[in-house]
Parts: C-alpha cells; sequence; structure tokens
C-alpha cells in the first residue's frame, strides 16, 4: 500500500467518526490548504449519506470554482441555496457569476447576501467589490464606507474608500481615510501614491512630494510615481528638479502621453520654448496627442503671439475630462461663421471671472450683427454686466432655467468667432458700465479727503488656480511698498491665514467684507487713483474699467499677457510689472515702490 492510499484509508476511517458538520469543515481546511482533492472526498463521504447536504454541495461549488470550471461552480452552488439560502452561498455564487462576467446578476446574488446578513462586513466588501467591477463607483464607495463602520480597521476597504474619494474629487475625505489606510497598512506604496495625488489636488505640495518620495522608495522607479514627484516640484516651483523626473519617467514609459504633456508644459514655463515647440510637434508626429496636448501647445502659441493657431486650439478644451462650468445644449455653437441677425443667441461663462470680464467686450458687437443677446455669467458680477451694451438679458449662470435661445457660444470663444489678432483686440480704455453713482458717492465718502494717492492692493488669487503657486504672493512680500506715503486701500477678498496677521497689523483699509459683489468692488475701484494687483479678477476688472492698473507678473505669465512688453493690448490703462528669471517678486516690488514714489511726487 503506498502513502497516498494509507492516506486515504486513515482520512476514511477518521471521517467515519466525525459529524456531518465536522466533515464539512475538514473539507474547507482542505480545500483552503490546496488539498482539492481530499476535500472532494469529504463532500462525496457527506453526499453519498445525505445527497441534498447544503454544506457539501456549496463545497462542491468551491471546489469546481477553485478549478475554474465555472458552469459545475454554478450547479452546486444553486443546489445548495436551494436547500438552504445561506448569505454565504449567495456570495459564493456572486462571485462566480461575476467570473463569467455575469455581472448584473452577480450583483443581485450580492445585494441578497448582504440583505440577508446586513451585519457582516465581508459580504458589504464583495458587494463592493462587484460595484467596483460594474463601474458603479457611487455604490461601491458607499459599500465600502458601510465596511468600515461594522468594522473600521478593514485594510481594503480603507484603501478602496480612499481611492473612490479621490476620484470623485473628495480630497479632503480622500486624505482622512488614506491616512487610516497608512496607518493599517504602513508602508504600502499604492496608499502613499493614492493619498500624494489627492494631497497635491489640496495645494499641500510639501506633503504630496514626501508620500511619493516614500512610495519611490518602495517601489523604484515606477513611472507614475516619478511623473507624480516631477508634478509636485513643478507645483512648488522647482521646474529644473521637475524637468529631471519627468525624464525619468519617459525613460521607462516613454510613450505615456501624461508625461509627455508634463515635460512640454514645464519646458514652457522654464522658457525653452524652441524645445517646448519640438516635443508638441514629436507627440503629434508619434499620433499620441490628446486635448490635453492641444490645449498646452494653444496656450503657448497665444503666449507666444500665435493668435491664428492659438484661439483655433483653445476649442480642444471640451474634449479635456476636467469638470467645466459649461453645459451641454441641444441649440448649435456660434463660433462666428453663421448669421445671427435676427436670432437669440446665449453667451454662456466657460472659464474664470479673470476670462468673463477680459471677453464679454465682444458681446455689443455680436449684438451689433444683429443678434438679441443673453449673457449666463457668474452670479457676483451678474449685476454689473447687466448694463453691458447689447445685453438683453443677464442673468446668473447657476439659475435652474434659462430662457429659449436659438444658438450659444462661449464667452471663451468670442476672440476666435471674431478672428482676433494682437493688433485687433477691441481695446477700448474702458468697456464695463460705469458701477451705480450712489456707491461711489459712498466709498469716496469714507476715503475723506483725496490729499494722497489712493491705491488698491490685491495680493493672491485663487487658490486653486494651477498656477497660484507663481501668480499669488504674500502681504508680508507686498509690504515693501507700504513705507510710500500713500492711502492703501484692500481689495482682496479671500484673505489666507499666513497674511491675517499682517494684515491686521498694517495701516491698510479693509473693507472687502462689505464687498457684496463686482459691482461694489468696481464702485470702490473707480474712488481709487491706481490699482496693484497680481493676476487676478480683480485685475481684469480695474484695467476694464480704464483705471490705471499694475500687474505683477511671474517670469512666465497666463497667455494673456503675452512676453517681453509692459503695457497690454487688452487693456490701455494697464502696466506690467514682471519678474525676471530669479522668478521673485521682491525685485519686481522694488521697481513698483521706485514708480510708486514717483506718482505721489507728482
Amino acid at each position: 500500500m503506498n502513502r497516498r492510499e494509507r492516506r486515504t484509508r486513515k482520512s476514511k476511517t477518521e471521517a467515519s467518526t466525525l459529524t456531518p458538520a465536522a466533515q464539512c469543515e475538514a473539507g474547507h481546511r482542505h480545500l483552503q490548504a490546496g488539498q482539492s482533492l481530499e476535500a472532494q472526498l469529504c463532500c462525496q463521504r457527506l453526499l453519498a449519506t445525505d445527497p441534498n447536504h447544503a454544506g457539501a454541495l456549496h463545497l462542491m461549488g468551491l471546489i469546481a470554482l477553485q478549478n475554474k470550471q465555472f458552469n459545475h461552480a454554478l450547479e452546486w452552488i444553486a443546489r445548495a441555496i436551494a436547500q438552504d439560502p445561506k448569505p454565504d452561498y449567495l456570495a459564493s455564487l456572486g462571485t462566480t457569476l461575476s467570473r463569467q462576467g455575469r455581472h448584473e446578476e452577480a450583483l443581485k446574488a450580492f445585494d441578497k447576501a448582504v440583505q440577508l446578513k446586513p451585519d457582516d462586513a465581508a459580504l458589504w466588501k464583495q458587494l463592493g467589490d462587484e460595484l467596483l467591477q460594474r463601474q458603479q463607483f457611487d455604490h461601491a464607495l458607499l459599500s465600502f464606507q458601510h465596511v468600515l463602520k461594522l468594522d473600521p480597521r478593514h485594510r481594503d476597504a480603507a484603501y478602496k474608500s480612499g481611492v473612490l474619494l479621490r476620484d470623485a474629487g473628495r480630497f479632503e475625505e480622500a486624505v482622512t481615510i488614506l491616512n487610516l489606510c497608512d496607518e493599517l497598512l504602513p508602508n504600502h506604496a499604492p496608499t502613499l501614491q493614492a493619498r500624494a495625488h489627492a494631497l497635491l489636488n489640496l495645494g499641500k505640495f510639501e506633503l504630496s512630494l514626501s508620500d511619493n518620495l516614500r512610495a519611490n522608495t518602495l517601489q523604484p522607479d515606477n513611472a507614475d510615481t516619478l511623473n507624480n514627484i516631477g508634478a509636485c516640484l513643478q507645483s512648488l516651483g522647482r521646474e529644473e528638479e521637475a524637468l529631471a523626473w519627468f525624464d525619468r519617467a519617459l525613460e521607462r514609459l516613454p510613450d505615456s502621453i501624461e508625461i509627455l504633456n508634463n515635460k512640454a508644459s514645464i519646458l514652457g514655463q522654464l522658457q525653452r520654448f524652441e524645445e517646448a515647440l519640438a516635443l508638441y510637434d514629436d507627440i503629434r508626429a508619434r499620433r499620441l496627442n490628446n486635448a490635453t496636448t492641444d490645449w498646452n501647445l494653444a496656450l503657448l502659441q497665444m503666449l507666444l503671439g500665435d493668435f491664428e493657431a492659438g484661439w483655433a486650439g483653445r476649442e480642444a478644451r471640451w474634449s479635456i475630462p476636467d469638470p467645466a462650468l459649461y453645459p451641454k445644449f441641444s441649440e448649435p455653437m456660434w463660433l462666428g461663421r453663421e448669421p445671427i441677425e435676427g436670432k437669440t443667441i446665449l453667451i454662456h461663462v466657460d472659464e474664470g471671472l479673470g476670462d468673463t470680464i477680459q471677453f464679454v467686450r465682444y458681446v455689443p458687437d455680436v449684438a451689433a450683427r444683429g443678434a438679441r443677446v443673453i449673457l449666463a455669467v457668474e452670479r457676483s458680477i451678474a449685476s454689473l454686466l447687466s448694463g453691458l451694451p447689447g445685453v438683453t438679458q443677464c442673468l446668473a449662470y447657476s439659475e435652474p432655467l434659462l430662457p429659449p435661445f436659438d444658438m450659444h457660444c462661449p464667452i471663451g470663444s468670442l476672440p476666435l468667432a471674431f478672428d482676433t489678432r494682437p493688433d485687433t483686440i477691441p481695446a477700448e480704455t474702458s468697456y464695463l458700465p460705469h458701477p451705480p453713482q450712489m456707491r461711489m458717492q459712498s466709498w469716496n465718502a469714507r476715503l475723506g479727503p483725496r490729499d494722497r494717492l489712493r491705491v488698491g492692493l490685491v495680493w493672491s488669487g485663487s487658490r486653486t488656480h494651477r498656477n497660484d503657486h507663481n501668480r499669488s504672493t504674500s502681504l508680508r512680500m507686498l509690504s515693501r511698498i507700504l513705507d510710500v506715503d500713500a492711502t492703501f486701500v484692500s481689495l482682496q477678498k479671500d484673505i489666507r491665514e499666513t497674511d491675517r496677521a499682517e494684515l491686521g497689523n498694517s495701516h491698510i483699509i479693509d473693507w472687502t467684507a462689505e464687498l457684496a459683489d463686482f459691482a461694489d468692488t468696481a464702485a470702490l475701484v473707480k474712488c481709487l487713483d491706481l490699482v496693484i494687483s497680481v493676476d487676478t479678477s480683480v485685475a481684469h476688472l480695474a484695467g476694464a474699467l480704464g483705471c490705471p492698473t499694475w500687474i505683477l507678473l511671474p517670469w512666465t505669465p497666463d497667455y494673456r499677457w503675452l512676453l517681453h512688453r509692459d503695457d497690454s493690448p487688452w487693456y490701455p490703462s494697464v502696466r506690467l510689472f514682471r519678474q525676471d528669471e530669479t522668478r521673485d517678486y521682491a525685485s519686481v516690488l522694488d521697481r513698483v515702490r521706485a514708480e510708486l514714489i514717483k506718482l505721489t511726487h507728482r
């Protein structure tokens, strides 16, 4: 008798003394140990005495499932459920159906299982996994969150919840749950990568960089991590270092369009324009380009003064997967080609407030072609723009119902519709409606006698802007000009925590809490002699009102400010103060201070 025969005889002898439940449990142990034959023998003995033993039928199904005999598995498990519809059996049915690609049926099986046993974390986890397979991400997240209510230290549910929250743009919540995941599963590179991405989107660049570097230590030379390190360094203004990490990432994934786009973007920021354009040409020649490639190239072309290619290229923004303000309309989009006389055209916001202010200058030209113009813009500026020439109706774009219209045009596409070139920009000194006289009189009275130069100040823009780290500065930095003999007035609505104490200790007048909308801000701006601002919506507002405005620009600015000039073709009253290669606002503000002193001595 060989060893296997002796082991089988011994197993039979032992099995004869076991209860059916114990035999079934022994079969499960054999299966978990990879001994499927022994597990099958246990089942056969049980079924020989009780052909309807649900546990044995279920175990036979699990054996078939492990051997990828899915049809047999379904037959065995269905027979088990017919005898006893236990939640675990239903979950096994769901797993088998899922393996066959029958996800709708699998989902029903898992759903029934959790209904029968709602306090079982493992069942909720399986339901969440199936919902994830079905790309029902919101419901999958709810399932994983329920797992964590039942088992707060469930590692896989914590990780998947964190990733889904990140993908949903709920970055603060994602970081919180991924912190738990890092505690439960230390040194897990995917957790660190997911948290780093969420932190990057929250503007916490140093923390994101730290997580990415840890992930790179755990999984050296992972191309995604290398790319993410580059993105962090780019956001921190460390462009040369970022470029080196993008190059390392491309060594591993040379055809990754995301990494190629990042490299081209950083070359543009470094003002290595010929290299950037050559890379864009190479990407297109290899047919790797996507909408982000075309959009970034268009912005670079605009910056370099190639408006013809740039305006057309900016239309790629409709194919970029990022969320946008612009709705999907059934009516046709107008881009200047069709006649619009006698038509009603909706001109709708599609980018930021600065873009709205800059491009509404074209609205009277639309009306001049015989169209009835409805303007849908941000609520904060609707009251000011309601008086714009040519506007029949102005409303907030967030209104639930828009009036009927024949065609629509995004505000940001108006320059394309009018074939704008640098020398054809409609650049009236002031094209926005005058703010209400009563508001201006009120601000003037509060400002008192005009015995000193009145200077409005804005030192930081939107925190969520992708280039905020380059555009914005701090009030501490701006304080270099505050010793000039002038009356300084804050136009800075969003005060960052790092600036609050500085503002409180300064002699800057701050009435921003009373600025309910842009009509209020416009009225205050019209009472000033000068506005000094970084590249923000208030800078556009002041320029569009014809106020003398000095704009502080980073070394590589937004496309609209072009290069190597201190004036703007968009705003005759604007003067540009640019960073040099040091990319430091200190030298910019020293020049501003010197020019400000000249003004006060006139």
